[in-house]
């Protein structure tokens, strides 16, 4: 009898949020770190590596990554083809992911133009080698000034790319609130981008879900999980369609919950029944120790979503992308379906 992660697995599904940094692989970064002279020490990586009290220590080593390892292009080709060719073996038919550019410009020395096209380049090749469509989603540093938000944008236009389809916002959410970064969104959406944004994280009020959705004009949220504290804001995402992409391994609920009860109070098991559109992702799949087919899986065993929950959520997945094609996203909702009719009684027996 197949199990829930083999059911899993086997969903056509797609992940549209996930950062290319927070996929490097152990082997990965010990080669870069060998090549850089060593600036990070055994148990740097180790830790970074171990499923813990995350986030804690691991925005310095995303920083670091910047300053010490991130030094050519080719290391954000190999980042990005390992990650498409890792989720691939999931049944991902397409993804888009998170790059900030602010940090490979201006601390990597690495120029715009050259790092976002080894990254298209990656896209290109792995579609070519694994068969996967996917998308880069370029992402500001909520850290940085908001006129290098702009900046971004500027190269964005500037070096317009069919395979850079998007626009957010990362970074610890209390250090740059939305709202400091209309202009950028504005000018993005103006420009044709699509556009999404974490917000409502880390436990963040919910205003900041509403500026993104009200004022940034979001497509869709990145967590999003404090929505549930504002029914009139419930009403609004409902009413504008908008999909959240949230995170079962998200670090901040399994640090401040109770280890024995954080999937009984965890949001996500609360926001589907709020009448929201969700699905699950890996986010930083190298150190959340999480795989998509995990991720998938984690909806049925912590939040007690079942089988036709799944087949909503896979179906939501498609209908969040940013992907114009819509003969394409026809054929996958038409796979997914096909994929749940051929899992048959059995499978929602034991999904339940």
């Amino acid at each position: 009898m197949m199990g829930v992660n083999d059911v899993c697995r086997g969903i056509p599904k797609v992940e549209l949020h996930c950062h290319l940094f927070g996929t490097i692989q152990k082997d990965t970064f010990i080669d870069l770190n060998d090549e850089a002279g060593k600036p990070f020490t055994d148990t740097d990586i180790a830790e970074f590596y171990t499923r813990g009290e995350k986030p804690v220590g691991v925005l310095r080593i995303f920083r670091g990554m910047d300053e010490h390892l991130i030094r050519r292009s080719s290391h954000l080709y190999r980042l990005t083809i390992e990650y498409l060719r890792s989720v691939a073996s999931h049944n991902v038919v397409y993804c888009e992911f998170f790059w900030n550019p602010t940090g490979t410009v201006h601390v990597s020395g690495i120029p715009y133009l050259k790092a976002q096209s080894a990254i298209t380049a990656s896209i290109e090749d792995a579609q070519k080698d694994y068969g996967i469509q996917s998308r880069l989603i370029v992402s500001i540093d909520r850290e940085a000034p908001p006129l290098q938000a702009e900046e971004m944008v500027n190269w964005m236009i500037k070096y317009r790319s069919p395979l850079v389809v998007g626009i957010g916002i990362d970074y610890r959410e209390n250090e740059g609130p939305p709202q400091l970064f209309k202009k950028a969104f504005l000018e993005a959406i103006n420009a044709g981008f699509k556009a999404t944004a974490h917000a409502g994280e880390f436990g963040c009020p919910s205003s900041h879900i509403a500026t993104a959705v009200n004022d940034l004009r979001v497509h869709r949220v990145d967590h999003g999980y404090t929505v549930l504290e504002d029914p009139d804001l419930i009403a609004t995402c409902i009413e504008k369609d908008i999909i959240f992409t949230v995170v079962p391994t998200n670090s901040y609920y399994l640090r401040t919950l109770d280890p024995k009860e954080w999937a009984q109070r965890h949001p996500i098991r609360f926001m589907k029944k709020a009448g929201l559109k969700i699905f699950p992702n890996t986010d930083d799949p190298a150190f959340h120790q999480v795989t998509p087919t995990r991720a998938w899986a984690m909806m049925v065993e912590c939040f007690d979503y079942d089988y036709d929950d799944l087949l909503e959520f896979a179906l939501n997945g498609v209908d969040a992308c940013f992907l114009d094609n819509m003969g394409t996203l026809a054929m996958w909702k038409a796979q997914i379906v096909d994929y749940f009719d051929r899992l048959g009684i059995e499978a929602k027996e034991y999904l339940k």
